[in-house]
């Protein structure tokens, strides 16, 4: 059922995209996937709208203008008037007359001077969550990055285990058309033969299993570059020879801590959480902003008589406002931002170990694998040799079926193995790259 799933995959992706080939090495490959990805694109995102957010919080420390302007339509009424006391017979002294038609215009500039650190806090918080989303994008980048080589390394070992295995094939093939031809002279039964046979198809077996290996690797590193998932890729790249880890564990931690930038993502968050605890303490100052005003009416309430005509006027204005009682609500303002901070100390320290536990842990793996890799190719040399006295003393006679057998098995095993071990020696080295930042 899978093996039909993965047939159907690869028909529809062939279908829909059509078959393209690309030869990459793995920096290559690094470059395809960065560019492509949009998971990293998305996150590049975060970080202009950080960015952005600066610049509006900043602003809220600089002097604001507005305009606004109105037209509004009066019922009539009578106008003010007193009688004309000097001479009664003549009609009243109007002293506002009734102006139903009002027209405003007002422009506001308004500069805050005194606000318990709210604002500049603000600005810290901007800034530093612009530092924190620029961390996590070279976290995510990091990642990527890693998933690139692992996906790439994952489909070198599938072509080299294929290499191995078709390998395998033809001398247990070779191995049979042998046997077939002793059994005929009389120097070897039936059931040798069989047994013969029987491996074969167990080699058969594998090497279905290994082409599909490598039908799937392709697939996902296809996926992890972006690429269609028909694309052919050709490794270029070969694997290095293993090279222990220089520096000493408490080097490369302490690299970590400086470089990771998931620490460094979790120390501006430890700066957004105390400048979050200096805007919750600003609920206990008072709020005083300078505001002026220049109004453009008509009439204008401020000019006597009133007259149906545009005047300008302003005004200067120091404002105060002072929260007497709100039932505590800053001090408990305070407390969360306090255990807030609190939280967030822990969590640095705890991502600290977690770091001292993942360098150490690439570390040891790094050296194990190099080792095991040298011991890897010992083997792959004396299994050659083995199969190689076998296979001629087996001809002479001189061996038996099953000696030679148990030589082909080993040979193949031996060489599984230094590939495993090389390819866990280079996933190794990037698992401890990336674990100390670079």
């Amino acid at each position: 059922m899978n093996k039909y799933f993965i047939s159907l995959i690869i028909l529809y992706s062939s279908v829909v995209f059509g078959q393209q080939k690309l030869s990459l090495t793995v920096e290559q490959a690094i470059q395809t996937g960065l560019e492509n990805s949009k998971a990293l694109k998305s996150s590049q995102f975060k970080v202009i709208a950080a960015e952005a957010k600066t610049s509006e919080a900043g602003a809220a420390g600089l002097p604001s203008l507005k305009v606004n302007a109105a037209y509004t339509r009066l019922s009539n009424v009578p106008a003010s008037s007193i009688p004309n006391f000097i001479n009664p017979a003549l009609p009243p002294i109007v002293l506002s007359p009734t102006v139903l038609n009002n027209y405003t215009m007002r422009a506001t500039i308004q500069q805050p001077l005194f606000t318990g650190n709210r604002i500049s806090g603000s600005e810290d918080i901007a800034e530093y969550s612009y530092e924190a989303t620029k961390h996590d994008f070279q976290k995510d980048r990091s990642d990527l990055i890693y998933n690139i080589k692992n996906a790439y390394w994952n489909l070198y070992r599938a072509n080299e285990f294929k290499k191995v295995v078709d390998e395998n094939v033809g001398q247990i093939k070779a191995h049979a058309t042998d046997a077939e031809n002793l059994m005929k002279q009389g120097l070897l039964t039936n059931n040798d033969l069989l047994k013969v046979q029987v491996q074969l198809s167990d080699a058969l077996v594998r090497q279905i299993d290994a082409k599909n290996n490598v039908t799937l690797s392709m697939i996902m590193l296809d996926n992890t570059l972006g690429l269609p998932l028909s694309t052919e890729v050709e490794i270029l790249s070969q694997l290095q020879t293993g090279v222990a880890a220089q520096s000493d564990i408490e080097t490369l931690v302490k690299k970590a801590v400086e470089n990771r930038p998931d620490i460094l993502g979790m120390n501006a968050r430890l700066k957004i959480s105390e400048s979050s605890l200096s805007i919750a303490r600003s609920g206990w100052y008072p709020q005083i902003f300078l505001v002026s005003n220049y109004n453009y009416l008509r009439p204008n309430s401020r000019i006597f008589p009133t007259k149906d005509e545009f005047k300008g006027t302003w005004d200067v204005s120091v404002s105060l406002s002072y929260d007497l009682w709100n039932w505590n609500t800053s001090g408990s303002q305070s407390t969360q931002a306090e255990a807030q901070l609190s939280q967030t100390e822990q969590a640095l320290s705890q991502m600290k170990d977690g770091v001292l536990l993942d360098v150490t842990q690439s570390y040891l793996t790094v050296n194990q694998t190099n080792e095991r890799a040298a011991v890897a190719r010992k083997g792959v040399e004396q299994a050659e040799e083995n199969y190689r006295v076998t296979n001629e003393r087996y001809k002479k006679g001189l061996n038996v079926n099953s000696d030679l057998l148990d030589a082909e098995v080993a040979l193949l095993q031996a060489k599984l193995n230094y590939t495993q071990s090389l390819i866990e020696y280079e996933l190794s080295s990037a698992r401890l790259s990336r674990s100390i930042g670079e």
